[in-house]
């Protein structure tokens, strides 16, 4: 191995130790996904055997499901005091960005209305 150009050593013979996973590498994602899980699990979420994805958290009233497609993640609750408290864990955890309420998700507009949410497929526009 070499230094990289601009990167001095005064002991010869001593090479750059990888602390973590680098981005583009193949077990990046792998990696990424291994920590999440685990922050996850010590919050008190449980993996989902139907879906590899999804994450599910009850504790009394509460009910908050997660899920998880690359490194974007969906969060429903029953409890907007319990998702609050929850992101600011994921926030000390990760450096994460809220983008506020779903609109759309894999293909999918979501759409609030008085009588609910309305889920729709619309074709773009080529």
């Amino acid at each position: 191995m070499t230094l990289p150009p601009g990167f001095t050593c005064s002991t010869p013979g001593k090479v750059c130790r990888l602390k973590k996973s680098l981005y583009g590498l193949r077990q990046v994602p792998r990696q990424w996904f291994a920590k999440l899980s685990s922050k996850l699990r010590e919050y008190g979420f449980t993996h989902s055997y139907a879906d590899y994805s999804l994450f599910t958290y009850r504790k009394g009233d509460i009910f908050m499901a997660l899920l998880v497609y690359v490194d974007d993640i969906v969060l429903a609750s029953n409890d907007s005091d319990a998702s609050n408290e929850f992101k600011a864990y994921l926030h000390t955890c990760f450096s994460i960005k809220d983008l506020g309420p779903l609109k759309c998700f894999l293909g999918i507009e979501v759409a609030r209305g008085l009588k609910g949410l309305f889920l729709s497929q619309r074709k773009g526009n080529s």
